[in-house]
């Protein structure tokens, strides 16, 4: 949906609520609608936050606000078209509700924040076990108990296989559903995210590694005059991020200790930028020597992979003026920042902000060097 010019026209944004299956609301709730902000961020929950104009004799603070339509728990889809071509930005539940009641007409404003769906796998804390089942099946297995959210799991297997031994360790969980599959992930260098749409109503659940292959996004464009289309884009070098992650690991037979070797983390982050950046802090990993080695190998190469992004940059850009709806956690090009800094990035973050007839995006965007590695980046 992103490689679709929005081109010049105006913004509307649908809604649709309900206690679980949605429907659209009312008129009058969407024109009441002041300003929606919506943040997706790589390996985070997503969040957003909306504000209603809470007109005294309004529908909204006639009726819907007193009967519970905007009570926590509630679901909420945001949809945005732009000269008909619509995307949808964020499905998730109300978690708080604020009411800001002025003595000027018109300034009295109902303001309601909430999270992205996988505020449902952090409400109940469990104690399971899963009896040879290599992480990626024990992810599956929990993700199938969201399927009436219209949640589908997007589940890739281990980078470094982790054979299960049910007669040596069985795996627990203890805590939330999201606090383990968060967990399984980090130990594997991988990321767990929930992307709304691409229909209302349906998400994916995506626990793998980044997505820093395949189709870039339309370049962002700085510095270029009338080609411009970045408000502004700012970089920053920290030489200090990345680490050389050390781990033991001891031969439970001979009770021998091997320091494992170090891993390529291409597997994990396929390179962005022509020249790396040298890891200048060696850490030790604690706890790795009594794992399975697999495990510790697994651990190893996901602290290596996590810490090499040494270089990120902020911006902000109007999407009709870009002409594109900027995604996160999907790659994109720079151009006009210079050799240093041109190239292909990770979009790391990206905040909407969306008003009656105007649609901004700050975004982040990382990579692990400086150059870009190939002279063309797409437009």
């Amino acid at each position: 949906m992103f490689d679709v010019p929005v081109g010049q026209g105006p913004v509307h944004i649908t809604l649709r609520m309900g206690p679980k299956l949605t429907r659209p609301v009312p008129a009058e709730v969407t024109e009441a609608l002041l300003s929606a902000q919506i943040t997706a961020t790589a390996g985070e929950r997503s969040g957003f936050q909306l504000a209603f104009d809470l007109t005294k004799n309004g529908l909204i603070n006639r009726t819907l606000l007193p009967e519970g339509f905007f009570d926590p728990k509630t679901r909420v889809i945001v949809s945005v078209s732009v000269k008909g071509t619509a995307d949808v930005l964020l499905d998730g539940l109300i978690v708080r509700q604020e009411v800001g009641a002025s003595n000027q007409p018109g300034h009295s404003t109902l303001t309601v924040t909430g999270e992205d769906l996988s505020l449902l796998m952090d409400l109940e804390e469990r104690t399971d076990r899963y009896p040879n089942l290599p992480p990626s099946d024990r992810v599956l297995a929990i993700l199938r108990r969201y399927s009436d959210y219209g949640i589908r799991p997007d589940v890739y297997k281990e980078k470094v296989s982790q054979p299960p031994h049910q007669d040596l360790r069985v795996h627990y969980q203890t805590g939330t559903d999201l606090q383990y599959v968060t967990e399984l992930a980090r130990a594997n260098g991988y990321t767990f995210y929930l992307e709304p749409g691409p229909t209302p109503g349906r998400s994916s659940a995506r626990w793998g590694p980044e997505i820093r292959l395949g189709i870039r996004q339309h370049a962002l464009n700085v510095n270029m005059d009338n080609n411009s289309t970045v408000d502004q884009l700012t970089f920053s070098y920290d030489g200090t991020a990345r680490e050389e992650p050390q781990a033991r690991w001891q031969d439970p037979g001979t009770r021998q200790s091997t320091l494992l070797p170090q891993p390529p983390i291409s597997p994990l982050r396929p390179p962005l930028g022509k020249r790396p950046t040298p890891a200048l802090k060696r850490r030790t990993l604690p706890g790795t020597a009594k794992q399975q080695r697999e495990q510790a190998e697994a651990e190893l190469l996901a602290r290596a992979a996590v810490s090499a992004d040494v270089i990120s940059g902020s911006g902000s850009l109007d999407v009709n003026r870009h002409g594109y709806i900027l995604q996160p956690r999907q790659l994109v090009g720079v151009r006009g920042a210079g050799r240093a800094y041109d190239g292909d990035y990770y979009v790391k973050s990206v905040t909407h902000n969306l008003r009656p007839g105007s649609y901004q995006q700050n975004f982040t965007v990382s990579r692990e060097g400086l150059e870009a590695r190939s002279a063309y980046v797409r437009p």
